[in-house]
């Protein structure tokens, strides 16, 4: 039996797709079970990642399972998977990570490593997935773009190479029925990088319209973006944006080596993702 946390998340939806496909014994965790749309014959049970001491169901004949880094007990909570009979983990992290280091960058760099060092610990069989920008972050200007032609939104320049949750989910999916991975720390990328404001301009491709951003200052961004997210984490994310204005990421081919297919694009996303901006 193979666990997927966050089941109805971006990511986790497309692992739970990904193993039934393959014919895999697949158990959704979902905090609210009666409003999660998974697809049969997935199990699905109800569970949350902040409460590690109530999942002893959850994990019951589990041997491998895709983890989100949520809930704040890294620690409790790989040791209970472990009790439980879990042998292989596969934890989606973030390309922000830095190793050997004493001090990440930012709050979410903090967060994802603390779970990468408790998975690491544990004993057990382990692969990291480190993505950089999700494609699907853009979706955060979908409700401009359906009332408008203008974005609002700071750092227009900065430069990522958006990677599509299915890509990451593909990842996933090898890691967890796969030998070969273990110790594995996988840097995911899309197949270019792009600005945001590249990528706006792709959105519009894909509706027939010209969209345009209209840069706010970092100050503004972080008062409206406070309102519904802590405040380390927008300071984190908009210190990540401001840093991207002048530094390219990295691409790498991982997807491609161990999906053994390529990274899908931003413009193929945006294809996807059309009726969220419409």
């Amino acid at each position: 039996m193979i666990l997927v946390t966050g089941a109805t998340g971006s990511v986790g939806r497309h692992v739970v797709a990904g193993l039934l496909a393959e014919g895999h014994r697949v158990r959704a965790m979902t905090r609210d079970p009666e409003r999660a749309d998974i697809p049969e014959p997935a199990e699905v049970v109800p569970g949350d990642l902040g409460e590690p001491d109530q999942l002893g169901a959850a994990l019951r004949g589990v041997r491998a399972l895709y983890l989100m880094a949520m809930g704040g007990v890294a620690d409790r909570l790989v040791d209970v998977a472990a009790r439980g009979g879990v042998r292989r983990i596969v934890l989606l992290s973030t390309g922000d990570v830095l190793d050997d280091v004493e001090r990440q960058p930012d709050a979410v760099a903090e967060v994802h490593a603390a779970f990468e060092r408790a998975v690491a610990r544990s004993g057990l069989e382990w692969t990291f997935l480190r993505p950089n920008e999700f494609a699907g972050n853009s979706l955060q200007w979908a409700a401009q773009v359906r009332s408008g032609d203008t974005v609002c939104a700071p750092y227009p320049q900065a430069r990522t190479a958006p990677i599509h949750e299915r890509d990451i989910a593909a990842v996933a999916v090898r890691a967890l029925t796969e030998s070969g991975h273990h110790g594995a720390k996988y840097l995911l990328t899309g197949p270019e990088v792009l600005t945001h404001a590249d990528q706006l301009a792709a959105i519009g491709t894909v509706l027939g319209r010209r969209l345009r951003f209209d840069e706010i200052p970092a100050g503004r961004a972080r008062e409206l973006m406070t309102r519904y997210a802590p405040a380390a984490i927008v300071d984190a994310v908009l210190d990540q944006l401001a840093a991207a204005v002048g530094r390219a990421p990295v691409l790498t081919d991982a997807v491609h080596e161990v999906a053994g297919r390529p990274a899908r694009t931003f413009e193929e996303w945006a294809c996807e993702h059309r009726p969220d901006f419409t």
